[in-house]
């Protein structure tokens, strides 16, 4: 055998052992799916006011301000933050009038459900 061709068998027999070798110490192969991070729920100060006016209009009337939904909201924010303020007072800024074919007016079911949110809240 001539001698530059030695050194390149040699080369090429090392090259041959190393390759499976390299396959085997390889990076591990760990499939994955695409990550799924959930989205940030609300903050913790958020309240769900308008939970408990959930039949109230959101139509606004020409010369009243605010919508019955938004009032019955306001009531619902400033009877959580004033505790010693009952139902009727936070809820005073609602019609009293009964609508043909509703359950009850405006007024009481806005009380009805600053009760059930001090009620949940205990």
């Amino acid at each position: 055998m001539k001698s530059h061709l030695r050194p390149a068998l040699i080369v090429a027999a090392l090259a041959l052992a190393l390759v499976p070798a390299m396959a085997v110490a390889g990076p591990s192969y760990h499939p994955t799916g695409p990550s799924y991070t959930p989205a940030p729920g609300p903050p913790t100060h958020a309240k769900a006011y308008g939970k408990h006016c959930q039949g109230f209009s959101k139509k606004h009337v020409k010369g009243v301000p605010g919508t019955p939904f938004s009032r019955c909201v306001k009531a619902m924010a400033q009877a959580d933050k004033y505790a010693t303020l009952t139902a009727r007072k936070a809820c005073k800024a609602l019609s009293n009038k009964h609508v043909k074919g509703a359950p009850g007016t405006l007024f009481s079911r806005c009380v009805k459900g600053v009760a059930q949110m001090r009620k949940e809240a205990a």
